[in-house]
């Protein structure tokens, strides 16, 4: 059983509480995936220089937000880790050379959890957290996904969550989208078609409106694409499979990657 990879943006905490379009379709998704043996998500909301991951048997729930509603804090997901599987990961790293640590008890961030409390609300499949690093270069986050491609043929879905368009600074009190996000979103999705690489790889530069949609305090809301990219490298193919807004700066997408 080989899964695709996906792409998934976690938008603002509070979809953990709404009801939209957006929070519907990732519980289609949950429901239309042939269930994983396993859940593995680079989280943008775990950055750091070395490679880190959790090697919990058992979840707590991170709150890592501040100035929510006191619903928010609690809200839990008490999904099970896969000490297994984190050595399993482990064992890929090192074989392709990447230095690695185990991190017991540090529990699922908001950007792990809140898109799997709407996809896999009974919280019974195991997950692993793997951080990011948003100063590696693109291709070494790509080469980092990629040697994890094995486990999509072992049962396990592997998620990139973040945000495309991720600016806390420019949010507006309603979704429509602003002009230059939406042409951001389009050349991503135009360059992701084709599987363009080199193009991708210097978005920053090449794509329009790069600062305002990644801006340099908010990377690591889009470097999570490339990790999951990479675990896709064989096939190199892309489907976005839903595009909406939140407060007209964040973008809410999920693509397939296959």
């Amino acid at each position: 059983m080989k899964l695709p990879a996906f792409f998934i943006a976690h938008g603002s905490p509070l979809l953990a509480l709404e009801d939209n379009e957006y929070t519907r379709f990732l519980e289609r998704l949950g429901q239309d995936l042939e269930a994983p043996r396993g859940i593995v998500v680079f989280s943008a909301h775990w950055d750091s220089p070395e490679q880190l991951l959790t090697v919990d048997g058992q979840h707590e729930t991170l709150h890592d937000y501040y100035g929510f509603p006191d619903e928010m804090y609690s809200l839990t997901y008490p999904a099970p880790g896969d000490p297994a599987l984190s050595r399993r990961i482990a064992a890929l790293f090192k074989d392709n050379n990447l230095a690695h640590q185990p991190v017991l008890g540090r529990g699922l961030d908001h950007g792990v959890w809140v898109i799997l409390n709407k996809m896999f609300p009974e919280a019974n499949i195991p997950v692993v957290a793997l951080s990011v690093d948003s100063l590696r270069s693109p291709q070494e986050q790509y080469d980092i996904g990629r040697m994890l491609a094995p486990l999509r043929e072992e049962g396990i879905l592997l998620i990139g969550s973040g945000g495309l368009v991720h600016n806390l600074r420019l949010l507006k009190q309603d979704d429509q989208p602003e002009e230059w996000a939406t042409e951001f979103d389009a050349w991503v999705a135009e360059e992701l078609d084709s599987w363009n690489l080199p193009e991708l790889f210097a978005y920053d530069k090449k794509a329009p409106h790069a600062s305002s949609a990644v801006p340099s305090y908010a990377r690591e809301h889009f470097v999570p694409l490339f990790y999951v990219m990479g675990s896709a490298d064989e096939g190199r193919k892309a489907q976005r499979m839903i595009q909406a807004y939140q407060y007209g700066t964040l973008s809410l997408n999920c693509w397939m990657l296959d």
